[in-house]
């Protein structure tokens, strides 16, 4: 990708003003990160109650990410973001009244962290699920791209100016500038016209089954689940620094919050400087090891904050946090977007953003324990190796292996034959196909058909099997079942261009034709019909 990339997405005004209404909140966001953070080391300055706020702000993403993503798939998005945005806004109005008449003890605290990050959680698959919409594809990755650079400006801006604020002003200045801040994002979506979507000819799916659909799908997507392996390891370790960073810069350096604020703003604008550089280091390393050099900076990183007794040192720290940060980030991003098709694609993001903070939600809890126990240095120390380690342990998994896939619908499957009327919910369905092989490609079919099988278990099927005729050498039959008619229908428009070269490479060992296929729909479902 040409450096100059970075910059095209903003040739597009809905994502220019989106993105710039996204910063404007999460500068505000950071802002009452920062003070929640510095708030709770006045109020309880043990390792673990601190690290808390940090397991407070990522554990409503790890609980509620995957319903969002299955709302935002069958929802109106713009709608959906307009609502939960405006109650996140109630909620920030709240707090900031209970700073502001010092009401609030470290339960409260903890409690409105979780019901803002609750908020957050329930946007963040939609909002990375629109970003297709505001772009073309081809402008797909460095979209993502300055979607992780807008969220680095706001880190940058958000924490140094909270700080100076907090200093100056007092405790609830960030609160009430979060509250307000909010209120662009509200207006600029009621602004936005997104394209009229495709009609859609099936009924929407519902929420239970669309949630099944989509945790079946990234169980075999392989693509998202090598980006879902490689997040794990990074995060769980690199989650040390994000859960100790208050305490660093107050017991640790004995700074104020002047300090911790510009801390993270440093961390932030080195990840916006590094944004800049990032297409341009991909282009001569490449994904994987780019990600290796992030990882290796993470952990350069977590030793400068263990050793960090000046605030040189940890600027230092921060300025190198930042550039790795997103560098590993942005390409997990990225990783995940291209591994996913359209119908599917808020939740499968929603996959991603559920491990993700799974992983930080435990690795923030956990090293805040460690802390408490062997001491801050030692949990950086410890944390660094740990994220060392991770790099061959995960190198297996490759990330962006998606971006050169087809993922559009491919719609080449003929409408199933009926004889009579078969209704939508009507389940569940078993699909037969018919296939006559050599006896000399027995093995190939049998494993070209492994890899349909998981384009059949990512399209919605929930089991699929071949039997082998003991009688008649060489017949074989494939059969996977669906929960309906309306999710067997939903199929046949779920299957990409990149599914069909894989059946195609199937059929090709069929010995002439095209293979048998036959429908059948469990017959309850069907007496029970008649006899109403």
């Amino acid at each position: 990708m040409p450096v100059e990339s970075s910059w095209t997405p903003f040739r597009y005004t809905s994502y220019t003003v989106l993105w710039t209404a996204t910063v404007v909140s999460n500068i505000g966001t950071w802002m009452y990160n920062a003070g929640s953070g510095w708030m709770m080391t006045s109020l309880n300055a043990d390792p673990l109650i601190v690290s808390l706020v940090q397991v407070a702000t990522s554990l409503p993403m790890f609980l509620f990410a995957m319903p969002a993503g299955a709302l935002s798939d069958i929802v109106d998005r713009r709608l959906f973001l307009v609502i939960v945005t405006s109650a996140t806004t109630v909620i920030a109005t709240v707090i900031a009244i209970l700073v502001a008449f010092n009401l609030v003890t470290p339960s409260i605290l903890i409690l409105f962290t979780f019901l803002l990050g609750t908020g957050a959680a329930l946007t963040a698959p939609t909002w990375r699920s629109i970003i297709p919409q505001l772009v073309p594809r081809d402008v797909l990755a460095p979209a993502v791209a300055a979607d992780s650079m807008g969220i680095n400006i706001s880190r940058a801006v958000g924490p140094a100016v909270g700080g100076l604020i907090i200093a100056s002003i007092g405790i609830a200045s960030p609160f009430w500038l979060n509250a307000i801040s909010n209120l662009e994002i509200i207006v600029a979506l009621l602004w936005w016209r997104p394209g009229k979507a495709v009609a859609q000819r099936l009924p929407a799916e519902l929420f239970v089954s669309a949630m099944i659909t989509g945790v079946r799908h990234a169980r075999y997507n392989s693509h998202l689940r090598a980006t879902l392996m490689r997040t794990v390891g990074f995060i769980l370790f690199a989650s040390a620094y994000w859960a100790l960073l208050p305490l660093v810069a107050r017991s640790q350096i004995a700074g104020g919050p002047e300090l911790y604020g510009f801390l993270l703003g440093v961390i932030g604008t080195s990840a916006v400087i590094g944004a800049f550089v990032l297409p341009w280091i991909k282009e001569r390393l490449g994904t994987d090891r780019l990600v290796a050099a992030g990882t290796i900076g993470t952990a350069v990183t977590l030793v400068l904050f263990g050793l960090a007794r000046e605030p040189s040192i940890g600027l230092l720290a921060s300025s190198i946090a930042g550039v790795s940060w997103i560098t590993v980030l942005a390409s997990l991003s990225v990783s995940a977007q291209v591994a996913l098709p359209d119908w599917v694609r808020g939740r499968g993001l929603a996959t991603f953003v559920t491990v993700l903070f799974g992983a930080m939600t435990f690795g923030s809890a956990a090293w805040g324990q460690i802390a408490g126990l062997v001491g801050l240095p030692d949990a950086h120390f410890l944390a660094a190796a740990g994220v060392l380690i991770s790099i061959p342990l995960t190198w297996r998994w490759k990330l962006q292996t998606g971006a050169g896939v087809d993922l559009t619908p491919s719609m080449h499957w003929p409408t199933p034959v009926l004889t009579h009327r078969v209704e939508y919910d009507q389940g569940p369905v078993l699909v037969t196909i018919e296939y006559h092989v050599e006896p000399r490609n027995r093995e190939a079919f049998l494993a070209a058909l492994k890899r349909l099988s998981n384009e059949r278990r990512r399209d919605g099927a929930y089991a699929w099997y071949v039997f082998e005729d003991t009688a008649d050498q060489g017949r074989f039959l494939e059969t996977f079942m669906m929960e309906s008619w309306l999710e067997h229908l939903r199929q046949h428009g779920r299957v990409t261009n990149a599914d069909r070269i894989i059946q195609d490479a199937v059929n090709r060992y069929h010995a002439s034709g095209a293979p048998q296929v036959t429908h059948f729909v469990a017959a309850e479902a069907r007496e029970q019909q008649e006899e109403q």
